[in-house]
């Protein structure tokens, strides 16, 4: 073999492992560019879902407190007590401005509290057993309550 033969043979060889190695870096680069595509799809997917999930929440725990809590504790029309709804008058009188009387005004009321009223009642509210309310429902008013403050919040400001 001659010398130009040794150069041209050594020199296919170093560009096969340079190209080689640029290939391995390059599959590199696009498995973890396709892994985070992958893994921010999942989470905007996983996040998505979750917001359709409080969505629905939010909407049967509007039905159901208009259906089971509405009729003791809505608002009063215009926000005159006069005509208020008996559970929103007495907790008026309760809380004499410590609190808003209206449940849908309230920002502190979590499952967890609303399932100790809820199942112990209070004053002249009966307490719910759970085949009249059960605690998925009151997690969905949870949810609605939750929603229907920060409006109310909002429309204070």
């Amino acid at each position: 073999m001659t010398a130009i033969s040794h150069m041209t043979t050594a020199m296919t060889e170093r560009a096969a492992a340079a190209a080689a190695r640029f290939v391995v870096v390059l599959g590199a680069a696009l498995l973890t560019a396709v892994s985070t595509a992958l893994a921010q799809t999942s989470e905007a997917a996983e996040s998505s879902s979750s917001d359709i999930a409080v969505a629905d929440a939010v909407a049967r725990g509007r039905a159901k407190y208009a259906q089971t809590c509405a009729p003791c504790h809505a608002r009063a029309p215009g926000g005159d007590m006069r005509y208020a709804m008996p559970g929103t008058r007495a907790l008026a009188i309760k809380y004499r401005g410590a609190l808003p009387a209206a449940l849908e005004d309230r920002s502190d009321l979590s499952y967890e509290v609303l399932r100790v009223f809820v199942r112990n009642g209070s004053w002249s509210m009966p307490p719910f057993r759970p085949t009249e309310l059960g605690d998925e429902e009151i997690r969905d008013i949870a949810a609605y309550l939750a929603v229907s403050s920060r409006g109310q919040a909002n429309a204070n400001r």
